[in-house]
C-alpha cells in the first residue's frame, strides 16, 4: 500500500557533497605539500577518512582529482557554473572600451593565477613526464584556456565590436600563448616576479597585441 510519501535524499546528497569537499581538500594539502607523483589514491583516501572506492565514486581516478583540486581553486568553489557565467568574468562587459576591457581580462587572467599558481609551480616543476594522468590534465585546461580566450574576445566582441581586421583564430592564437601557465610560472616562481608585476606586464601585452592587431601591423 502506497502512503503517497516520496523518499527525501537531500540529507543522503549532503553527506557526498561534504565527502568530495573533504577528498578535494586533502588532495589539496597533499599536491601543494608532496607535489603529484608522490599522491596516490589510496594514500589520498586515508588522508581523508574515506576508502579509495569512494575516492573514485565522488572525484574520480588520479587526474580527476588534480582536475577537482584545479577547478575549485581557479573559482574558489566545487559549483558546475562555467567561468563565462561567474560574475568576475561577466564585469568585464562593463569595461568603458577596448582597452579597458582588455586590462580587465588581463586583470582576471592575473588573478586566476594568483589562486592557481601554487598548485600549477608544483605539476610544472615536477612535469608530466610518462604519467598519461598528468599529461591529460595539462592538455586539458590548456583547451580550457582557449575555450576561456574565445569567449573572452565573443564578450568584447558583444560589448564594444571588433576591428574589421582583425584576424580572430590569429589573435586567439597568440592570446592563448601569452597567457599560459608556464610564462606566469617562469616570471612569478622561477624570475622571482611579485604579482602585481606580473599582472601590469599582462595587461600591457594584451594591449599592445590588440592594437597591433587591430590595425594589422603584426608580422607576418
Amino acid at each position: 500500500m502506497s502512503t503517497g510519501r516520496s523518499y527525501d535524499n537531500t540529507s543522503r546528497e549532503q553527506a557526498a557533497l561534504q565527502r568530495r569537499a573533504r577528498i578535494i581538500d586533502a588532495a589539496r594539502e597533499m599536491l601543494l605539500r608532496d607535489g603529484y607523483h608522490a599522491m596516490s589514491v589510496g594514500e589520498l583516501a586515508r588522508t581523508a577518512g574515506v576508502s579509495a572506492q569512494t575516492v573514485y565514486n565522488a572525484v574520480g581516478g588520479k587526474a580527476a582529482v588534480v582536475k577537482a583540486v584545479y577547478d575549485v581553486m581557479l573559482v574558489g568553489d566545487d559549483a558546475p557554473v562555467p567561468m563565462q557565467d561567474r560574475p568576475e568574468f561577466r564585469a568585464m562587459s562593463q569595461a568603458g572600451d577596448r582597452e579597458s576591457f582588455m586590462r580587465a581580462y588581463a586583470a582576471l587572467c592575473a588573478t586566476i593565477y594568483e589562486r592557481v599558481g601554487p598548485l600549477l609551480g608544483v605539476l610544472l616543476a615536477q612535469g608530466g613526464g610518462g604519467d598519461a594522468g598528468l599529461q591529460e590534465f595539462l592538455a586539458t585546461i590548456d583547451r580550457e584556456r582557449r575555450v576561456g580566450n574565445t569567449n573572452a574576445l565573443d564578450a568584447l566582441e558583444a560589448a564594444h565590436g571588433l576591428p574589421p581586421r582583425l584576424d580572430r583564430e590569429r589573435f586567439i592564437d597568440i592570446v592563448w600563448t601569452v597567457t599560459a601557465p608556464e610564462i606566469y610560472d617562469r616570471f612569478v616562481r622561477r624570475c622571482g616576479w611579485t604579482h602585481r608585476m606580473y599582472a601590469a606586464w599582462l595587461a600591457e601585452a594584451l594591449v599592445s597585441i590588440f592594437d597591433r592587431a587591430s590595425t594589422g601591423t603584426e608580422e607576418d
